[in-house]
Parts: C-alpha cells; structure tokens; sequence
C-alpha cells in the first residue's frame, strides 16, 4: 500500500480510464486553462507583435463618395459674372489698335495705292530690239499709272507689254507685238473675241472686239506689228489710251 499524497500534488498518470476525454490540467502553476478545440491558425499568439500585412496585398481605395468634389459650382458662378458689356469692352479694347494700325497704314503708307514703275526701260528695249515700230502713249493725265511693264521675245516674234490702272481704277494692258494677228489676238482675247466693228482713232482705223468676261479690246492692225488695248475699263479710257498713242 503507497504512502498518502498531497492533495495538491498531480498524480503521475494521467491516463484517464477507458472512454473518457482526457483532462485539462494546467502547465503550470498560475496558467490559464488549456484551449480544449483545435489551435487558430490565424489567432496571434499570446505575447508576439501582430503580423504585419502584407506589402502585396492591395489596399481598397475610398469610393467615389469618399473623394471631395471639385468647386464647380465657384467656377460656374464666376464665369456667368461676365456681363455681355464686358465682353463688349473686351472686344472694343483689341479693336481699337488695329483700327488705328489700319488708318496708319492707309493714309501715311499708301497701302491701298498700286505699286508704280516706270516703263522707260522696256520701251528703250523694244526700240532697240528694232523688231516692230513702237508706240508710246503722250498726253495721258496724271490719273493714269503704270503697274507692270515687260518686254520679252516669243515664239513667232517679241512683245512689249505695258499694264496700266485707269482714273477710275480699273486695269488696262497695251500690248504691241510682231507676232502675227491670226495668232496674237486668239491667245489675247481667247474664244470669247468677237469683232464689234471699226472706230476711227487720231486718223486711224481701229476693231472694236469682246473680249473674256467683262473685257473689251481695240485692235490696230498693221503689217509690221499688231496693237491691242485690252481690260475692264470703259470705252472711253481705251478710247483715251489708245487715241494717245504716237
């Protein structure tokens, strides 16, 4: 027979009889109650820092309600603070500058003016070309300026051709040319050429054509040379022009 124990002592078996669960006993003295279910995996363990989440793991941005909306309501008032005035002042403000630019460049720059030149040198080149007799107009009143003046030679001949603007402001050519009349005035006047009749100018014999669009022509023809006044003006400033020739 064994000796008694304390009634504080653990016995050393602790084999519980046959078909009962095994008793919590603690580890040690002052220890909580053993856990009597299977271990957490994901319970921290007691007296370790928590886990720290993962960098990969992504993190749930805040939904829109979470984000602050823009001023728009500020914006939309201050744009509608603009009056139609003081778009109208704005406007005026660019306005006036260019005006101002615009009278400059008109009344102290001549910007509306056609550029002149002086025809002197192709009439010199034609005369000394001796291709044809040339004519040059005398008399002319100072309304009339030279705008272009070219001589050059052609297939079948030479041309001189002198542009002129009207009193009135329109466009007129002289052209003098030994390139034969059957092949001169269709190229000048085009299809549109039709003869109109003659007219007696300072003694001679002129046609009268039409000539493309709103064009009409006076045509002096001569065996040496063929003479063609030719634009937009009325009759009278070809009529003018051409009775100034000598």
């Amino acid at each position: 027979m064994e000796p008694a124990q304390p009634a504080d002592r653990v016995p050393a078996d602790q084999t519980p009889p046959d078909g009962q669960p095994p008793a919590d006993l603690p580890d040690a003295p002052g220890a909580g109650p053993a856990a009597t279910g299977p271990a957490d995996p994901t319970a921290p363990t007691t007296g370790e820092p928590a886990l720290v989440a993962d960098e990969a793991t992504p993190v749930a941005e805040p939904g829109p309600a979470a984000r602050p909306s823009p001023p728009r309501a500020a914006a939309t008032a201050g744009k509608s603070e603009r009056s139609p005035k003081d778009m109208a002042i704005s406007l005026l403000v660019l306005l006036v500058p260019i005006a101002l630019l615009l009278a400059f460049y008109r009344g102290f720059l001549g910007g509306d003016q056609a550029t002149t030149v002086d025809p002197a040198p192709a009439f010199e080149q034609a005369r000394s070309a001796n291709t044809f007799p040339v004519s040059e107009p005398q008399g002319l009143g100072s309304g009339w300026r030279t705008v272009s003046a070219r001589y050059q030679s052609v297939e079948g001949g030479a041309t001189l051709r002198i542009g002129y603007l009207t009193p009135e402001g329109r466009g007129v050519q002289l052209v003098q040319s030994s390139v034969p009349a059957e092949r001169l005035l269709p190229a000048e006047l085009t299809d549109q050429g039709q003869p109109q009749g003659p007219t007696e100018l300072s003694g001679r014999t002129w046609q009268r054509y039409t000539a493309r669009g709103n064009q009409q022509a006076l045509a002096l023809l001569e065996p040496t040379r063929t003479v063609l006044v030719i634009g937009d003006a009325r009759d009278n400033e070809l009529r003018e022009l051409a009775g100034a020739l000598r």
